[in-house]
C-alpha cells in the first residue's frame, strides 16, 4: 500500500488486510448462517482474531453490511464501465447498470431475505434510505446519472434532474423482487428487467409531448415535496 508520502506503510498495510480478511470472513458466514444467526465473536474466531480487534475495525454488525454495502457499490460501478463506455441508447444502458447489479450480488442472494427482514426496518440504519446507507445510495444514483448522462434519452430538463434517483429507486423495487426471487438463476427477476426497462423508456419519452408536459412538471412538484 502506498501512502500520501509514496512511502510503503507496512502497519497500514497490514491493517488493511486485516479489515478485508475481517469483511470477507463476516460475509461466507452471513450467506452460510444467516445475518441475524452471526455473532462478532463467531466473525473474530473465524478470521482468527481477537473480539476486541474485530470491533476495532467494525464496531457492530451493522458497521460490516455498511462496509459490504459499500464494496457492492465498488464492484458494481467497475462492472458497469464496459456497457457505459459502449452503449448510447437508454434501455440498453439500463438493462446492462440493472443486469450488472445482479451479477455482483449474486454470492449474497441466499442471505438476503434473512438480511431483509433487518434492513426492511425504516429506524434500521441499514436502511437503504438511512442517513448511515447516504455513501452506498449518493454512488448507486451517481450510477444512474451517467446512464441518464450519456444516453439519447431526451426528457425535459426538470425532470432530467430528478431522474438518476427515480431510477435508484425503480433498482430498489427490483431488488426487492430479487430477494423474494428463488428460480433459477434469478431468472423471472432478469426477465422483469428486460421487460419493464422499455416500459420505462417509452413513458419518459412520452413527457416531451405538449400535452403530456403538465402533467409531467405536476409529477416533479409532487417528487419535490415528499423529498426529505
Amino acid at each position: 500500500m502506498i501512502t500520501l508520502t509514496g512511502v510503503t506503510d507496512g502497519a497500514t498495510a497490514k491493517g488493511e488486510q486485516t479489515r478485508e480478511l475481517i469483511l470477507s470472513t463476516a460475509l461466507r458466514l452471513f450467506r452460510e448462517q444467516g445475518y441475524g444467526k452471526t455473532t462478532m465473536r463467531a466473525i473474530a474466531t473465524e478470521a482468527g482474531v481477537s473480539v476486541g480487534n474485530a470491533y476495532y475495525y467494525y464496531g457492530s454488525k451493522d458497521h460490516l453490511m455498511q462496509a459490504y454495502y459499500d464494496l457492492l457499490q465498488h464492484q458494481h460501478r467497475e462492472a458497469v464501465e464496459s456497457v457505459l463506455a459502449t452503449e448510447t441508447a437508454f434501455v440498453p444502458r439500463m438493462v446492462g447498470v440493472l443486469r450488472a447489479w445482479l451479477d455482483v450480488a449474486a454470492p449474497y442472494h441466499e442471505f438476503a431475505g434473512t438480511f431483509f427482514k433487518t434492513a426492511a426496518d425504516p429506524r434500521s440504519p441499514l436502511s437503504p434510505f438511512s442517513e448511515e446507507s447516504r455513501p452506498a445510495r449518493d454512488a448507486s444514483v451517481e450510477i444512474f446519472r451517467r446512464v441518464v448522462d450519456g444516453s439519447d434519452l431526451k426528457v425535459p430538463a426538470e425532470l432530467r434532474s430528478e431522474l438518476p434517483e427515480l431510477l435508484w429507486l425503480l433498482q430498489m423495487g427490483i431488488v426487492l423482487f430479487w430477494v423474494h426471487d428463488q428460480s433459477d438463476d434469478v431468472r423471472r427477476t432478469r426477465t422483469l428487467i428486460d421487460r419493464a426497462v422499455p416500459l420505462v423508456d417509452r413513458l419518459l419519452r412520452l413527457t416531451r409531448i405538449p400535452g403530456v408536459r403538465g402533467v409531467t412538471n405536476d409529477l416533479v412538484g409532487l417528487i419535490r415535496s415528499v423529498k426529505p
